[in-house]
């Protein structure tokens, strides 16, 4: 049973799907009025928060476009267009169905979602925990767990390794340094490294300087889309997920999951 009135109804239902896209929209619009005369320019994002479940859940997914999220942006920029609020080209937009609002977000009247629009200097804070697997090769754990706040996760050869220009560096995520082992043997010693993309709410892998050409490989075997990435650059990270194979090297293989698995 729904406890949430679109427009002053008195029944339990929230009514159809154009009286929920209507009250998200208008949502929508009151929040970005804030930024009219050009200060849209500093929104990087919208968030859109739903909390429903039921039949309730299918007519909010309806009403967001769910099969067709551009549809819904695009009804969210003739919005802006028309109070001159002026997004920047790149903005996104991104709706969640979640029980739970983050403190951070406006909770909208007359319906059952809320709204945090991004900035640079006004974002939520996300939190997320994965496991890496070793599929092949030989490292100090079989499986690791990382978590948002772990900052920079390292992989490569030998716990602590010396690179460049005499520093030690230490990797996380460690393989061992017996180059006999033919699935370690083309690991370098900063081959790679995992870091928590806040504002997109995931897991990024990022090649380092032994794991980019003319040096050992980085490649992602994409298991949602079967599709294969090649890391070229130590600045462009590829973001994780689920099941996704990285192949150090050669014939080194571990495993990015959400799941924990026995």
């Amino acid at each position: 049973m729904s406890i949430f009135k679109i427009f002053g109804q008195d029944n339990d239902s929230p009514g159809d799907v154009k009286a929920v896209r209507d009250a998200l929209l208008r949502g929508i619009k009151e929040n970005l009025q804030k930024s009219e005369g050009g200060e849209g320019r500093n929104i990087k994002g919208i968030n859109l928060f739903i909390a429903a479940s039921g039949s309730d859940k299918h007519m909010y997914e309806a009403a967001v476009y769910q099969d067709d999220p551009e549809k819904f942006k695009d009804e969210v920029q003739r919005i802006a267009d028309d109070f001159d609020i002026g997004l920047p080209d790149n903005w996104e937009m991104e709706v969640n169905f979640d029980e739970k609002f983050p403190p951070e977000a406006v909770k909208l009247a007359d319906i059952n979602a809320a709204l945090f629009i991004r900035t640079k200097d006004h974002v939520i804070q996300r939190s997320g925990s994965a496991y890496i697997r070793v599929l092949n090769g030989e490292a100090e754990k079989s499986v690791y767990q990382i978590k948002s706040d772990d900052g920079k996760l390292n992989i490569g050869r030998e716990k602590t390794a010396q690179v460049e220009g005499g520093f030690f560096r230490t990797n996380h995520i460690a393989f061992s340094g017996d180059i006999n082992n033919e699935h370690n043997k083309y690991i370098s010693r900063q081959h790679a490294h995992l870091e928590w993309n806040n504002e997109k709410g995931c897991f990024m892998l990022y090649a380092d300087e032994g794991g980019i050409p003319p040096g050992n490989k980085v490649k992602i075997r994409s298991v949602a889309n079967d599709s294969l990435v090649k890391l070229h650059s130590s600045q462009i990270g590829h973001q994780l997920t689920e099941g996704d194979q990285i192949i150090l090297g050669e014939t080194a293989v571990i495993e990015f999951s959400y799941k924990k698995r026995k």
